[in-house]
């Protein structure tokens, strides 16, 4: 091969690329360090709304006396955890995620309710991180979450065509029609998903199948735990008003086009229980637990870090 004499010899070149290299590294060091600083953002974001979500419920529901069975805190803890549980079982098959990933897992649950999908975007900065453990991480972030939403949806609906005898001696003409649409809504929101598969999900079609059959359980599983925890915690009401609860509950969470959804879930829960301030308090206090919960982890999580950090530099 012919060298001009304006080109450098292969031993000059060498001798400069050390340095071009070099020259380089800030900027490769900004890129590969930036999924840590967006996850330590997020973190920060979702300390703040925690502890704005405390003050402006000023732990209401906790002010009232703690229910004395551990039956209520061993089914409220197995309720707390049932959506980690379920993500961590997920992608320990899909990624073989270590056990620290179970505390990713618990950052991402608290961000997601915090501010919807955040908790998607934290957990891929996080696997971002660990090139070695997944080399493509979006594709599989995203199947799981668009799985999870329209497992949600599938378990409305089912719950829906159970419920739907009982709701119509509750609801009057108007009502009825918005439940329907919201019904319809509900299902078009899907259909565009399954319709194009093929182009949207990157995972194989028996992969996707576990995923979304892990998520409808993960739902199911949650329904029917807080129904026991509010049962355990007001043992006076049958179970059975609970899970009806519990199941109203869902329903009114996923309508889209319910107005006031507070309300029409209140109502449905004063008919079915009929102890409006007992009723109200436990539905309070669990509340109240969530974000005591979602800040005691946030905050314990994210000093184990620094303290992580700290001892790897020393």
């Amino acid at each position: 091969m012919n060298i001009s004499p304006g080109s450098p010899s292969n031993g000059l070149a060498l001798e400069t690329a050390p340095a071009d290299l070099a020259g380089l590294e800030p900027m490769e060091t900004l890129k590969r360090r930036w999924p840590m600083v967006a996850g330590g953002l997020i973190t920060l974001v979702m300390i703040g709304m925690l502890g704005k979500q405390l003050l402006d419920a000023g732990l209401t529901g906790l002010t009232s006396a703690l229910p004395r069975n551990p039956l209520f805190y061993l089914f409220f803890a197995c309720y707390y955890l049932s959506p980690v549980v379920g993500d961590y079982v997920i992608f320990r098959r899909l990624w073989r995620i270590p056990a620290a990933g179970f505390a990713a897992l618990i950052r991402k649950r608290v961000a997601s309710d915090m501010i919807g999908y955040s908790g998607e975007a934290y957990f891929y900065t996080w696997a971002r991180q660990r090139a070695t453990m997944v080399a493509a991480p979006f594709g599989a972030v995203k199947d799981v979450s668009i799985l999870s939403a329209i497992a949600g949806s599938a378990v409305t609906l089912t719950v829906l065509v159970l419920a739907l005898p009982f709701a119509i001696g509750w609801l009057d003409a108007g009502e009825l029609r918005y439940v329907a649409w919201s019904a319809v809504v509900i299902f078009a929101m899907s259909l565009p998903f399954l319709i194009f598969s093929k182009r949207v999900f990157s995972l194989d079609r028996r992969t996707l199948w576990w995923i979304f059959l892990i998520h409808c359980l993960r739902v199911a599983g949650g329904a029917v735990l807080v129904a026991f925890t509010w049962h355990f915690g007001l043992p006076g009401i049958a179970i059975v008003t609970w899970l009806l609860l519990s199941a109203a509950r869902m329903l009114v969470s996923r309508l889209p086009m319910v107005p006031n959804k507070d309300l029409v879930f209140a109502t449905i829960a004063g008919m079915l229980v009929g102890q409006h301030a007992q009723m109200a308090q436990m539905l309070a206090l669990v509340a109240g637990m969530i974000l005591v919960v979602h800040a005691a982890l946030i905050l314990g999580l994210a000093l184990i870090g620094l303290l992580a950090r700290h001892r790897a530099r020393r």
